[in-house]
């Protein structure tokens, strides 16, 4: 062998550790487990030692993988410290995360983090004021939620690149329960909203909105008016395929979902005048999708958008007091199912 071709594999080698090693470290501080939402009750009994942990913390899709889990409890030197307990561990927390709290006292853990859930269909205001009534200092929170550009540069969201120029992260901050450290910043809040984001939309979820020709930002939107207008998963497909419907042939969405949001307050009957507010977010003025997001969809929402069912509904309303979703064929219809249930 050549001394250039030696040169060569020896460097090649030396990229393939680099690289191995980056990918280790990285698995190590910011991968997550496959557990998509909420809270698991997860407990340690006495006599556990760390590799008991790491199995039971991976079968529970807590963690990525048992082997970074380990690591990482070593080279901190945590070994001894993990206490037997209940712990509450939350969808999206990394292996630095989980390790604080297993091999802390349960009083410190309470004085470094909190546990905040976002409900499904919340906007970035009401987040940022759950955040501060919480204690957390988020006063730039919603300066930050205003330029999605600078989480694309730093942290490299692909998902964030089709996102037209004044967009903002609305619809993006996967809505979830969290554990935020007390002296968070906005910005790694919003990160790990981000993060929590990235990982929901699975690559086949991606691959089939390219297929079918739309943007994932055109379902980022259609999820959020989903979301905000129905809410069990059945009627969720039943209305996505009402709304795909209604652009494919040019109607109007007629969505009072935006309508709420453009008043900032939701109406069991909305007017005519509300109707006729100026606004590209007024679907009643503006057919086709509103130019963003008007709330943070949930996975089924998301999915609701992606694949709807086909329908011959093309009217539906929602009684305010059963929650129950009445849809109709015609218009003659729709008016009825307003006059039997008082709207």
């Amino acid at each position: 062998m050549s001394k250039n071709k030696i040169v060569i594999f020896v460097v090649a080698l030396l990229l393939v550790l680099v690289l191995g090693v980056f990918f280790f470290f990285n698995r190590v501080n910011h991968s997550v487990g496959s557990l998509e939402s909420g809270v698991v009750e997860f407990e340690i009994f006495a006599g556990e030692n760390l590799f008991d942990v790491g199995e039971s913390l991976e079968k529970n899709g807590l963690i990525a993988g048992e082997i970074y889990f380990t690591f990482f409890v070593w080279k901190e030197n945590l070994r001894s410290e993990i206490k037997a307990g209940e712990y509450e561990i939350g969808a999206g927390m990394t292996i630095p995360e989980i390790a604080y709290l297993i091999t802390r006292p349960k009083e410190a853990i309470e004085d470094h983090q909190k546990k905040i859930t976002f409900p499904e269909g919340w906007d970035a205001k009401k987040m940022q004021s759950r955040l501060a009534s919480n204690g957390l200092a988020v006063d730039d929170f919603l300066e930050l939620f205003q330029n999605p550009s600078y989480f694309e540069e730093k942290y490299g969201y692909d998902f964030l690149s089709d996102l037209p120029q004044k967009a903002t992260l609305e619809g993006y901050l996967f809505p979830d329960t969290y554990f935020f450290a007390t002296d968070a910043t906005s910005e790694e809040i919003i990160k790990k909203m981000l993060d929590n984001f990235d990982q929901k939309i699975s690559q086949d979820l991606r691959d089939e909105i390219k297929k079918q020709g739309k943007s994932l930002h055109e379902i980022v939107i259609m999820g959020s008016l989903i979301e905000r207008e129905v809410q069990s998963d059945e009627d969720k497909k039943t209305v996505g395929g009402i709304f795909w419907n209604r652009i494919e042939v040019g109607q109007a969405l007629q969505s009072c979902a935006t309508l709420a949001y453009i008043l900032g307050e939701s109406k069991e009957q909305y007017s005519y005048e509300d109707t006729q507010i100026e606004s590209f977010y007024n679907t009643y003025l503006y057919p086709g999708l509103p130019p963003g997001p008007i709330a943070a969809p949930g996975l089924s929402s998301i999915e609701a958008a992606v694949y709807p069912d086909e329908t011959d509904y093309n009217y539906f309303l929602t009684s305010q007091k059963t929650g129950e979703t009445i849809f109709s064929k015609t218009l003659d219809e729709h008016n009825l199912n307003k006059v039997r249930h008082g709207l």
